[in-house]
Formats: structure tokens, sequence, C-alpha cells
């Protein structure tokens, strides 16, 4: 199949989750939380983990799932109480006066369609095919399937973490960009080509037909393993109310719990 192919198939998709993707309230009683979080955060986490903060707080949380740099801008303009990002805050937000709690180490995972054919890749090949001068997964030992590369949105923490690490700030060359980091996945997974992204460990360990990389030989989980994004709250000010409830859950044993059910690491 031709590459040009996808591109209706990448429509179909997009489409769907433009549909599925939307804001989201869950009800409940007594205090109510304003809460705009980063995709990664919600698929790694807080989809598991809110629900049991609004049974176990009362607590009524407005949810808004969006890239990390929208949440940041939702809590700046007062549309949010607490917001969650993968992007550490400027010097120029902490002068006024936000303040960021890191509370989860998560492995960025470079993810595959399965039935690529291959299941270890060096830091220098994926610059290289991110920079597109690898172009078919035969290249590097693998099926003969052309790489469909995709990532997330420029303004997503996922972006700029992976140009920062894995990049080195080299251009990316890609056939398609999902407005959010989980999007990207989405594709990978249901675009029928040999398609390559990376997204927050967390998000990526209950997908089919997805495949994450050893790279370098290490997987997400091993010790060496060498990319690493970190989850942030941020709130203007200290956090107090049910801000703080969500922190607190967070850092308590049940908290703690879910963020190492998913692969990843409490900071907290």
């Amino acid at each position: 199949m031709k590459r040009k192919s996808y591109v209706l198939w990448a429509v179909i998709v997009m489409a769907l989750l433009s549909w599925a993707l939307t804001p989201v309230s869950v009800a409940a009683e007594k205090e109510s939380l304003k809460f705009s979080c980063s995709a990664q955060v919600y698929e790694a986490f807080k989809k598991d983990m809110l629900p049991a903060f609004i049974q176990d707080s009362g607590i009524n949380v407005d949810l808004y799932v969006s890239s990390s740099g929208s949440a940041l801008y939702r809590l700046m303009n007062g549309f949010a109480d607490i917001s969650s990002t993968t992007r550490e805050l400027y010097q120029r937000h902490s002068e006024y006066g936000y303040i960021q709690k890191a509370f989860c180490k998560d492995p960025m995972a470079i993810i595959v369609k399965s039935g690529c054919g291959v299941d270890n890749i060096s830091e220098q090949h994926l610059q290289e095919i991110f920079s597109g001068n690898i172009t078919n997964w035969q290249e590097l030992g693998g099926s003969d399937l052309p790489i469909v590369v995709i990532v997330p949105g420029e303004h997503t923490g996922a972006n700029k973490n992976f140009r920062r690490q894995i990049m080195k700030h080299k251009e990316i060359k890609y056939d398609f960009m999902a407005y959010r980091s989980t999007g990207a996945a989405k594709l990978v997974q249901y675009l029928p080509c040999g398609g390559i992204s990376f997204i927050s460990h967390g998000a990526s360990v209950q997908e089919e037909n997805i495949d994450v990389l050893r790279v370098n030989g290490y997987l997400p989980k091993d010790e060496n393993y060498p990319y690493y994004q970190i989850f942030y709250f941020v709130t203007k000010g200290e956090p107090v109310g049910a801000a703080k409830a969500l922190i607190d859950y967070t850092q308590s044993k049940k908290g703690k719990s879910i963020i190492k059910k998913r692969g990843m690491f409490p900071l907290l």
C-alpha cells in the first residue's frame, strides 16, 4: 500500500478521536475542582485514579483533557484550579507565583505498529528514522514495510520532550501530526502501515496492536532506559482545598499503586 493511501485512514481516525476525546465532567457532591489535564497524564494515570478520588473524597471534578501547553494556559486564564503537565515551567512562571510539584517519573516509550519486525533500536537509528533518512523497516532487519512517522502536535509535552532528549533539537520529518499525544498513538494503532511514534509508557501499556521497542537494548521498565518525562501538578500559589486534596490523594498508597501498576515511578 502506497504512503499516500494512508491519508484517508488518518482522516477517519482523527475524526473519531475528535468526537471521542472531548472535555469530561464527572458529577459528585460537596466541593468542586476544575482540573485541566495533559492527555498523556490522563491516559497514563488519571483515567484510573480520578474515579477513585471522586468516590473517596466526594469532590466534583470538572475535567478538561488537552495538551500540556493548553492545560497550563487554562490555569493561567482562570479556567482551572489545577493543571497537570509533562513540561517543566519556565523561570518566568515561578516569578508570577505558579508552583509545580513533580509527582511521577514516566518512561517515554517508542511505539510501533505490531508486525514491523523490529523489537530493538538504537538512538542513532531513531534519529535517522525521525529525520527521514531511514524509510523502510527492512533497512533495520524488519519487514518490508514503509516507516510512517507519526508525531504529536508541536504544542504537546511529548513532542517537546522527544525533540530535546532523542533528536537533540534536530528537525523532525513526519508523515502525520496528531493534535494530541494520545492521538498519535491511536494513528499508530489503527493505520494499516508500519507506523512509529512516542508516548508516555503508562499510556501505551494497554493498547492493542502496538509494540514498545527496546532502545539500546532496554525496555521502559528497565533501570537503564534512557528516556523519561516528569509529570507535574501546577497551581497558582500553594495548593489549597480540593486542589491540595487531589495532590495528597496522588501521593497516597492508592495513588502510588496506580502509578506503579502502569509501569511508572512515583515521586511525591
